[in-house]
């Protein structure tokens, strides 16, 4: 019986099946029917795309020193008939990849002074998702991509006010300054239901930065810095927003351009 029997809400298996291009056009047409009518699912759909991340670059290290010789064996092993038999195993040849892959990953969080992973990069934090969307989203930028006129002083000023309001915060072309850095634009996308400012620029020595803003009650955490994308990032927090500046200018000076709106905004 198919799992969209009874109009239920497909499970993630079935959506992540449907997003990867797995089901056949039966299942398909009915998923994008549920998509189309149903609030819950088109919600729950979008999640799961958003998680669409780069991790094949981020364990290329891994992959290249994994044994893949023994892998492969064992992959080799496996009957041809396990993918007819997992509706009664509950374990299919994709679920049994999902697992080798997580036994990786939990070697390279026990092992990762050994082969040189950087403990910003892999060290567990919450609320981190909010800025790998930015970096995924910011990455697509090119200076081409934010080429238009700013505007002047009143219309920067008006662009910004409009989105400090549906934050909750007071933003002037002042307060949002990066010296040496034009400012390009403001906007508020949208992220879990939450209103997330982009202010963008473009930086004349490495090209499109920007501080984004996100409502948080994680409450207030001093400036740190990653590495997303290929961009630096520095972010902190206060107690009701959490910030991040992202670019890919050297990261010195990525901190001293966080540090000057940091207090710019705090003022």
């Amino acid at each position: 019986m198919s799992e969209l029997d009874n109009n239920k809400v497909p499970s993630d298996e079935l959506l992540t099946a449907f997003i990867d291009g797995e089901l056949g056009a039966a299942e398909r047409d009915r998923i994008e029917e549920l998509i189309a009518s149903d609030a819950q699912v088109a919600e729950r759909f979008d999640f799961l795309s958003r998680s669409d991340l780069p991790f094949r670059e981020a364990f290329e290290p891994v992959l290249a020193a994994a044994p893949s010789a023994r892998l492969n064996a064992m992959l080799a092993a496996i009957p041809s008939t396990s993918e007819q038999k997992k509706a009664a195993s509950g374990v299919s040849r994709r679920g049994f990849l999902s697992a080798i892959a997580a036994c990786l990953v939990a070697g390279v969080a026990i092992d990762r002074a050994a082969i040189g992973i950087s403990h910003r990069l892999t060290k567990p934090e919450e609320g981190s998702d909010w800025r790998a969307v930015v970096a995924e989203y910011l990455s697509l930028y090119t200076p081409d991509t934010l080429s238009a006129p700013a505007g002047d002083r009143a219309e920067q000023a008006a662009q910004l006010s409009e989105v400090g309001a549906k934050l909750g915060l007071t933003l002037t072309p002042e307060t949002i300054a990066l010296p040496g850095v034009d400012f390009k634009r403001a906007q508020v996308l949208n992220y879990d239901s939450k209103p997330l400012a982009q202010i963008a620029y473009l930086d004349p020595e490495s090209g499109p930065m920007a501080l984004c803003i996100i409502p948080s009650s994680k409450g207030a955490s001093a400036p740190d810095m990653e590495n997303r994308r290929g961009m630096n990032v520095v972010y902190w927090s206060n107690a009701t927003h959490a910030f991040m500046l992202i670019g890919h200018s050297p990261i010195d000076r990525m901190k001293a351009l966080a540090d000057g709106v940091r207090q710019s905004l705090a003022a």
